[in-house]
């Protein structure tokens, strides 16, 4: 009997581990619109998923105390907010859960220029993503505020597949 119960719930926990690789932790998909957006940057500007449109957006959400963020970051500013900021674009950092101080020191010491916004209670990162899913994400809205890209974790080839569907994306008429 002992044997049997642990027969199931290791297939439990692979079957749950399972759903979650191939949602990679969200809940939206790639050609879904995006879930309600209203939130403020660290500056005061407003953002809604009505004056967002005519744009390619990238929601990157990140944390300070997340070392793969840190890895992804500067590659965020050189590759892309460099690259497309003067089109019709923005890439949006939204850290997760960390205070106003903590975020403008971490932006200081990431070197990013790109704009911010601070998800304090998790419920905008929580709109795409599972229950307890982690950071190190990019979405990528097309200028309709469709869903066309969805990351996890920082991967070279898949980061340069993103920035090549932002650039194909933002050279569509």
């Amino acid at each position: 009997m002992k044997n049997i119960l642990i027969v199931a719930i290791l297939f439990l926990t692979q079957l749950t581990h399972s759903q979650e690789d191939s949602t990679r932790g969200y809940k939206v998909k790639v050609g879904d619109q995006s879930p309600k957006l209203n939130f403020s940057l660290m500056d005061g500007t407003s953002i809604t998923n009505e004056n967002l449109k005519g744009k390619v957006v990238v929601l990157q959400f990140t944390a300070s105390w997340c070392s793969v963020c840190r890895k992804e970051m500067p590659h965020l500013e050189k590759e892309v907010w460099q690259q497309f900021k003067n089109d019709d674009f923005i890439l949006i950092g939204i850290d997760l859960k960390e205070t106003p101080g903590k975020v403008k020191h971490f932006i200081e010491q990431m070197k990013v220029t790109y704009p911010f916004a601070i998800d304090s209670d998790g419920t905008l990162f929580e709109s795409f993503t599972l229950p307890n899913a982690g950071v190190t994400r990019n979405i990528v809205l097309n200028k309709q505020g469709e869903i066309i890209f969805l990351s996890r974790l920082y991967e070279e080839k898949e980061f340069a597949e993103m920035i090549s569907i932002i650039d194909a994306t933002l050279k569509k008429p």
